[in-house]
């Protein structure tokens, strides 16, 4: 019986011992390594799929998107589980708009606006092209509609931008389109 006694006085005591009062069970090392503040976009992971965000900043095609996203405060939200369907304008993309519009969009007072046209490229399903058929229509993060055509081959977002390639992301789909898709006019 003393025997029993003293393996559970032994066991109880290293179970004390191995307790503390801190809630984190971070190291102090991770702890110093983790990033000051940030949601999921912060999360460093150079092995699992990326992304849609760290797919768009991995392209140097999308830095003006990659911009427009940070300026509309979008980054985390695109960065969560998702799922996603992004269509993605390129650089030259926003070089057809009028000179002086990414600008304008990229000013603080603009944000509502800028926000407005990046949420009508996304919608929340992972849509692969293959589901894509001619006269769907999408609804988009914004609250508009989005109309797909297919004309010879090619998936058409609204009549104005082609989709020129996929990429499959671990949230959803990224689809670099040759356009950027302005939402209708508010009546």
């Amino acid at each position: 019986m003393k025997k029993i006694f003293n393996l559970v006085l032994i066991g109880t005591a290293l179970f004390l011992g191995s307790c503390n009062n801190s809630t984190s069970t971070d190291t102090p090392a991770q702890a110093a390594d983790a990033p000051a503040g940030g949601g999921q976009e912060a999360v460093q992971d150079d092995v699992s799929q990326k992304d849609v965000v760290k797919v768009a900043v991995g392209s140097p095609d999308h830095t003006t998107l990659v911009a427009a996203l940070k300026q509309a405060e979008l980054v985390s939200s695109l960065a969560n589980a998702g799922p996603f369907t992004v269509f993605a304008p390129t650089n030259a993309a926003f070089e057809k708009l009028p000179a002086g519009t990414v600008d304008g969009l990229m000013k603080d007072d603009k944000k509502a606006d800028l926000q407005n046209i990046l949420q009508y490229h996304v919608t929340t399903s992972a849509l692969d092209t293959k589901f894509l058929t001619d006269g769907m229509t999408l609804g988009m993060v914004n609250g508009d509609n989005l109309t797909i055509s297919v004309k010879d081959g090619k998936i058409v977002l609204n009549g104005t931008a082609t989709i020129v390639g996929s990429v499959r992301a671990s949230n959803g789909w990224v689809h670099v389109v040759d356009g950027v898709l302005l939402p209708p006019a508010k009546k």
